[in-house]
């Protein structure tokens, strides 16, 4: 049995073996990952992963709390530190989502809720991507998702981004069926197959 085509490398590897697929419920880490997702934006996922503990560093520990509070000084702070992606633009996008999330938070008790709400908490399946090899970068469910999120002024955060974080956090169960963190992951998941 083989891992994803994809996990290629160390870091890829590593995050593919540890991490992705793996249903997150804290709601650090769920901030955590929906920076590594928007940053990587236009970027690939490994130079996300290698930048991780620069964004950690810059976006203090991903406690979104914090992040919220951040100003105009803590952006060119930011941009000064080494190793940093360099984007005004993303900083502040990242800074503005902390705000969305808790506005989330505060709305529907934890991002978590809100999140796994879209799938009633359940782990999803799909025939037509195990079994036919119609892999897809979006679908009706992080159209859904990124629709809502945009409504509530999260940015850099689209359907295909969208997409991507859904797998990362386990509510859409995409490793291959030959890789043995499939099976896995269904034994730990309450799992809907569509």
């Amino acid at each position: 049995m083989s891992s994803c085509a994809w996990a290629v490398g160390p870091f890829l590897k590593k995050y593919h073996d540890e991490e992705w697929g793996v249903p997150v419920h804290d709601e650090t880490k769920h901030y955590e990952f929906l920076v590594l997702e928007a940053m990587s934006c236009g970027l690939s996922w490994e130079l996300m992963l290698k930048k991780r503990e620069v964004f950690r560093t810059v976006f203090a520990d991903f406690d979104f709390r914090q992040v919220a509070k951040f100003t105009d000084a803590d952006v060119e702070r930011i941009m000064g530190v080494e190793g940093m992606i360099r984007s005004p633009r993303k900083i502040r996008a990242m800074i503005h989502n902390a705000r969305c999330f808790l506005a989330i938070e505060q709305e529907f008790g934890s991002f978590d809720h809100y999140i796994w709400g879209f799938t009633k908490g359940k782990t999803l399946v799909y025939h037509r991507h195990q079994e036919e090899g119609e892999w897809e970068t979006r679908n009706e469910l992080s159209d859904a998702l990124a629709k809502d999120m945009k409504k509530r002024g999260f940015k850099y955060l689209g359907s295909v981004i969208l997409y991507s974080h859904l797998q990362a956090i386990g509510i859409i169960n995409d490793h291959e069926l030959s890789c043995p963190r499939y099976q896995e992951l269904l034994k730990v998941t309450d799992v809907e197959y569509r």
